[in-house]
């Protein structure tokens, strides 16, 4: 476990460097480089403390020796180049092994200030070499602060989640085990850690024999495209106590020179990313296919041994996508290795990224002995799912390992085990009816599942009239005015809706979508669906409404309540299942009718309804009054009259706009996770970031661009479209890297005289806002000019008076933190409700 006194080193190595690196990923680089070679001056010196001679340092290299660089009569730039010179010639250095030569390879001192490389040796220096678990724990933390991904797609798995699925696939001392996407070994070490614990009495490890041990380390392979990740894995499996790492710079989908060799273990999360145009594989792949994720699961399963097993963590994609390699992976996977399919909740992954994954867990011998496939549900793995991942107390991992385990020993020795109410096993039959060999387990969960609700069940087309025709309102004067609703107007998790716009009849008769008071709407396109876009019509212009035909309409029957109907249709199950069944191209997909239509709920009496809406409808009105506080709350600045105005083209601020030139982004070069965060406007809120809907470019894209990159303290100001809204690039922003798209400022200050949150508070209020609103020009589209913003006048009071107003309105934050945490609490009490009425 890690010792706090190793993890302060590692923070103030990182601290010292963070000003001339700011990278974390080159950061962590230059710690490795350091670390390995001060190991190396270490192990020169045990050497001779026991009577032997240096191995590393010798001949023309003696003058490189660790302690040389601490010569006090070397200045600051003979530091500098001794250093620098040093690490990279040490990979041409014939006293060392190849792995510490592979570990330097293409090293180099990345910054020229003398003081901070003093500082950082200082630190390196307390550092000292052995095998002990400290110094493995040491660098799995540092390299678990890398908050940046990979150009290829790749990020950090969650040491949690690879240890769940080593235990599930479960390797064994004599097998062999690969991760073909192998990163900075994760897997491999986590596979080496559970061998040592299955072969423990007394001591960790000590029920395996010296020839096993050393057979054993031979087992563990990698591969991996990039030479910065090669460099990471070999330093951690070396500190893990393999002298001799097998990890190899191999492009496992490109080349054919490893093709044939396998493995009886195989254990990766690939990149999820296809650079543009996709892969050009060679031609021995079984599924012909341009996408990594296909290519990579078609690998694994290809080179397993013939009682091979693996676990793969995969992108959404593979598990419902319709395109014909997807369709064809999966039908090779049902049908010949695939035993069950785990489905994590979507932000397992961040900070890196938000994309839903699942694990399919592989294994040649349990998929012939089976004709079903088993579907697992993780709704919490023991943190929170936002960006900064928080331990909470809900975490399924334990029981659905316990039942994994038991499930497998069932199907091996010819049993049968009961669904539950996270997993349940599907005959392979059935996948295979509709000849797309959908993964998704809540596909099939409707047909399979065992009811358990009380009440009857029914298809919402039973209950409701879906769509109800225009023809009831034709003969209706043409002239009165009724309310009309634009997407725009229909709320998220708002229950009742009352359209502000009104038009004639006759206007909107023709084109757009017909509903009346005590209808309930449905958006039916994306992201609105997704999103949960639905409402009770209430209090409509003469009892009629108008709007986007991109709504659905449920008109309930005197059997059923429309709040029953809303709860239903908004609740995530429903979002969920709804989204597999959304049909059309990206962009413009819509949830089919048929599904709506098909759609099942539990019915009980009305009163019982009438009983259960009334809780529920104590726990909105919690969550509405909570949502006033956060909608009303404004910061306050009480403006004294004796405080110097200051034009912000005269401040000390400066101000910078997003890229707009040539190198701009298309819209084909966004993906949902990269290199770089791309903001859009939508992703700024009145006061801070929302990172839930985020698009990503690549680093070389980013490299590209002139303008618009933001650093820590920066305030950025949405400037057209909805204007005025604020964030703060503080420590709390999980990313790294962040440009700002064209509808978008940012103020970055230069001077003492101006406090970040300050400035980032003073914009947010109604004096800043008003002044925004009066030097704003364009109705369909606000702008917000530069050029007039500079003479924009803003109070400059002494920072002690800038630091007492920020000390208020941060304690006023706090309250209103406290009316999110209570929207928190009462959403999730609608949620409980729901599904104790599903019978969940």
């Amino acid at each position: 476990m890690l010792d706090q006194e190793t993890k302060r080193k590692i923070d103030n190595a990182r601290d010292i460097l963070v000003g001339k690196v700011p990278d974390p990923k080159s950061q962590v680089e230059q710690i490795t480089i350091a670390l390995i070679y001060k190991f190396m001056d270490d192990m020169d010196k045990e050497s001779e403390e026991w009577g032997g001679k240096p191995t590393f340092f010798t001949g023309e290299y003696k003058k490189y020796a660790w302690s040389r660089i601490f010569d006090p009569r070397l200045g600051g730039f003979d530091l500098i180049g001794l250093y620098s010179d040093a690490i990279v010639r040490m990979n041409q250095n014939p006293n060392i092994p190849q792995l510490f030569r592979d570990i330097f390879k293409n090293a180099y001192l990345p910054y020229r200030d003398p003081e901070t490389l003093k500082s950082f040796l200082k630190e390196i220096n307390e550092f000292t070499y052995d095998h002990s678990e400290r110094l493995g724990d040491a660098f799995e933390y540092l390299l678990s602060v890398m908050d940046s991904q990979g150009e290829a797609g790749q990020f950090r798995t969650p040491r949690h989640i690879i240890d769940f699925i080593v235990e599930i696939v479960d390797p064994k001392k004599n097998e062999t085990v690969l991760d073909p996407a192998c990163g900075t070994a994760g897997f491999l070490i986590s596979s080496y850690r559970h061998i040592l614990k299955t072969n423990t009495k007394d001591r960790t490890g000590d029920q395996l024999t010296p020839n096993e041990k050393k057979r054993l380390m031979n087992n563990f392979t990698g591969y991996d495209i990039s030479p910065d990740m090669v460099r990471l894995s070999l330093v951690n499996l070396y500190l893990h106590g393999f002298s001799d790492p097998k990890i190899h710079e191999y492009d496992t989908l490109t080349s054919e020179e490893r093709w044939n060799e396998t493995s009886d273990v195989v254990l990766a999360n690939p990149p999820f990313m296809s650079p543009k145009g996709g892969i050009r594989p060679h031609k021995r792949f079984s599924i012909q296919a341009k996408r990594s994720e296909v290519l990579f699961v078609d690998y694994i399963a290809e080179h397993l041994n013939p009682n091979g097993r693996a676990g793969v963590i995969v992108p959404e994609g593979i598990i419902f996508q319709s395109q014909t390699a997807y369709k064809n992976l999966r039908k090779m996977l049902v049908e010949d290795y695939l035993w069950a399919v785990v489905s994590m909740p979507a932000g397992v992954f961040n900070p890196y990224s938000g994309v839903k994954t699942s694990i399919l867990l592989i294994d040649k011998t349990l998929a012939k002995k089976t004709d079903k496939t088993l579907f697992v549900k993780i709704e919490n793995d023991g943190f929170d799912l936002g960006a900064q991942r928080r331990p909470i107390d809900k975490n399924d991992l334990p029981k659905a390992l316990d039942f994994l385990t038991s499930y497998k020993e069932a199907v091996l020795n010819g049993k049968e085990v009961n669904d539950t109410d996270f997993a349940h096993a599907v005959e392979k039959s059935k996948i295979a009816e509709s000849k797309d060999w959908n993964l998704s387990g809540e596909r099939y969960q409707e047909i399979h599942k065992v009811l358990t609700s009380n009440y009857e069940w029914v298809k919402l087309g039973e209950i409701c009239q879906i769509n109800p025709p225009k023809s009831e309102v034709k003969d209706l004067n043409k002239d009165q005015e009724i309310s009309f609703l634009p997407m725009k107007d229909l709320k998220e998790k708002q229950i009742k809706f009352k359209p502000i716009e009104k038009r004639k009849l006759g206007n909107v008769i023709k084109g757009y979508t017909y509903f009346r008071d005590g209808d309930v709407l449905l958006a039916k396109i994306t992201p609105c669906f997704e999103n949960g876009k639905s409402g009770i019509a209430e209090n409509l212009l003469n009892g009629i409404g108008f709007g986007s035909t991109e709504y659905i309409v449920f008109r309930p029957n005197g059997k059923i309540l429309p709040e029953w109907i809303y709860y239903f249709i908004s609740s995530d199950k429903f979002l969920l299942l709804g989204e597999k069944y959304m049909t059309g191209s990206a962009g413009q997909q819509r949830v089919a009718i048929d599904f709506v239509n098909n759609y099942k709920i539990p019915l009980p009496p009305l009163d019982v309804q009438k009983a259960i809406v009334a809780e529920i409808d104590g726990y909105q009105k919690i969550i509405d009054g909570a949502r006033q506080v956060l909608d009303n709350y404004k910061p306050t600045i009480k403006i004294d009259p004796d405080w110097e105005m200051v034009m912000l083209g005269d401040a000390d601020i400066e101000i910078i706009d997003g890229d707009r030139g040539k190198n701009y982004p298309k819209q084909d070069e966004f993906s949902k996770d990269g290199y770089c965060v791309f903001l859009n406007t939508k992703n700024v809120l009145k006061n801070g970031f929302n990172f839930d809907e985020v698009m990503f470019i690549t680093k070389e894209k980013d490299e590209l661009l002139r303008k618009g990159k933001i650093k820590r303290n920066d305030i950025v100001l949405t400037t057209r479209g909805t204007i005025g809204n604020v964030g703060i690039y503080n420590e709390n922003v999980p990313y790294s890297h962040i440009r700002i798209n064209s509808g978008m400022l940012v103020f970055r200050h230069n001077s003492a005289l101006f406090f970040s949150k300050y400035i980032f508070w003073l914009l947010q209020t109604d004096f800043i806002q008003t002044k925004f609103k009066d030097i704003s020009s364009g109705t369909a589209q606000p702008q917000l000019p530069i050029r007039d913003l500079v003479f924009l006048k803003i109070p400059l009071p002494p920072l002690s008076v800038q630091q007492e107003i920020v000390a208020q309105i941060e304690a006023e934050q706090e309250m209103v933190n406290a009316n999110k945490k209570l929207i928190e609490i009462y959403e999730q009490k609608i949620k409980d409700k729901i599904k104790e009425v599903w019978g969940e």
